[in-house]
């Protein structure tokens, strides 16, 4: 997947039920936050939604990350503060 796993192939993932978990966390301890899924078996890696021209997408609220999360399927996530 690279570095980071784009929005169009996040809904595919999420309607083929691949998804294992959801992560949302602040971006390097700063103001915005990010999302990362993990797919399959144990030991699976985090993998962060990236936007089209940054490496990492990043919103600026958790209300804005959790419209994303329904926008593409995702039905639940945890929050690391």
């Amino acid at each position: 997947m690279g570095d980071g796993i784009h929005e169009e192939v996040l809904r595919a993932l999420v309607e083929q039920q691949a998804v294992r978990e959801c992560l949302v966390a602040r971006i390097d301890g700063g103001p915005a936050w990010g999302l990362s899924i993990r797919l399959g078996g144990s030991g699976a890696r985090w993998v962060p939604v990236r936007s089209r021209r940054e490496r990492l997408r990043s919103w600026a609220s958790l209300t804005a990350v959790g419209r994303f999360a329904e926008s593409v399927g995702l039905t639940a996530f945890s929050v690391e503060l």
